[in-house]
């Protein structure tokens, strides 16, 4: 969704922007062919391959410089740039498909590899080890809160029952394990997918993430400044959804309150709908059909 993206964030050839997901560095270039040599993109990510590659285009590109840090940490970041105001964030949320496709990172119910699922695997536990601790509880709130899991007790009780006598360590013992508890399969969905969905946000924290990202993008953003937010899921959409909206609203008040419009203390105005990627886009990489874009724009 490049063009949809550049275009939603309307590019100021000078201006300040930030890539809080940088992944392989796709948006990021695409936002440099847009800047000027005054322009300046700040390039975000908590996964420390990704942090390498932006590494290497800074050095290739003086108006790009990357960090290692999480959405949460968005503030700060920009206040050691010495950055107070900028004219854009772009947050493509959730997995990345190099993440997705290396199978020693453990995201991927299709390939087999160690049950890792951390964006940063130096940072907290892994999807191994939360799986070998916790409770059959814990684990079914995880799988419905996170997954939407319908069988997500069955599961739950799977895993507590298999890691008495044989630890889980793959993803493919995963997906094994989830394809015999679910007595139901869904069409044109593989049994793993809810899971393992659930598993990588609550060991990411990516959720809550997500809220403080959009937070603080609101505290950082210019008058005028666009938030453009890509996400794969359902949990992640609602979010931003009620997020631009409740912005764009402004606080509330009760019905037939005489008030000004700027009394309504609105942050947000809508740029525009939910964009979704093309059906030739989606031809070309089937992750994106379940792409959303939204847009907003910071009130002064």
């Amino acid at each position: 969704m490049l063009g949809e993206v550049l275009e939603g964030l309307n590019i100021d050839a000078t201006g300040r922007y930030v890539d809080a997901t940088f992944g392989r560095g796709g948006h990021s270039r695409a936002i440099l062919s847009s800047l000027s040599a005054e322009g300046r993109l700040l390039g975000l990510d908590r996964d420390p391959l990704a942090v390498a590659a932006g590494q290497g285009l800074a050095a290739e590109d003086s108006r790009f410089s990357m960090k290692y840090a999480r959405f949460s940490q968005l503030e700060g970041v920009l206040a050691e740039q010495g950055w107070n105001r900028i004219d854009g964030v772009l947050l493509d949320v959730g997995v990345s498909s190099p993440q997705l496709d290396e199978a020693q990172r453990g995201f991927s119910f299709m390939r087999d590899g160690p049950l890792d699922m951390r964006m940063d695997p130096s940072q907290g536990p892994s999807a191994e080890q939360w799986l070998a601790k916790a409770s059959e509880d814990e684990i079914t709130e995880v799988l419905k809160t996170y997954g939407e899991e319908r069988f997500g007790r069955r599961i739950a009780r799977a895993v507590v029952e298999t890691r008495e006598t044989c630890p889980l360590q793959t993803t493919r013992q995963l997906v094994q394990l989830v394809e015999t508890a679910q007595p139901v399969k869904e069409k044109h969905k593989h049994p793993a997918t809810r899971t393992f969905q659930a598993i990588r946000i609550f060991i990411n924290n990516e959720l809550d993430e997500l809220v403080m990202a959009l937070r603080q993008s609101l505290s950082v953003l210019a008058p005028g400044g666009r938030l453009a937010v890509i996400s794969f899921h359902s949990l992640e959409d609602r979010i931003v959804k009620r997020f631009f909206r409740d912005q764009a609203k402004g606080k509330p008040l009760p019905r037939g309150l005489p008030v000004t419009d700027d009394q309504l203390e609105r942050g947000l105005k809508l740029v525009s709908k939910a964009v979704r990627a093309s059906e030739a886009e989606i031809n070309v990489n089937p992750r994106a059909r379940s792409a959303v874009l939204r847009v907003a724009e910071r009130l002064a």
